[in-house]
């Protein structure tokens, strides 16, 4: 079998760069590629680390009371 042709990665289109300007652009282009950001997804903030869980109601006594004192507002 023989291997697909690949494309270049790197075409000069216009002038004669020499060697160390080929490189000198390469490395500028992957250095480009590497720091180029992901698309970064807020992450799931866990209802823990809320900072509104830190403020509550006040408790208010009655049946149940005790329940209703542990769940979220």
């Amino acid at each position: 079998m023989t291997a697909p042709e690949e494309r270049p990665l790197l075409r000069v289109v216009k002038g004669t760069p020499d060697d160390h300007q080929l490189a000198a652009l390469t490395a500028v282009i992957a250095g480009l590629a590497a720091a180029a950001p992901v698309e970064d997804k807020p992450g799931q903030r866990s209802e823990w680390a809320n900072p509104a869980r830190r403020v509550r109601r006040p408790l208010q006594p009655g049946p149940g009371a005790w329940r209703a004192s542990g769940f979220p507002n």
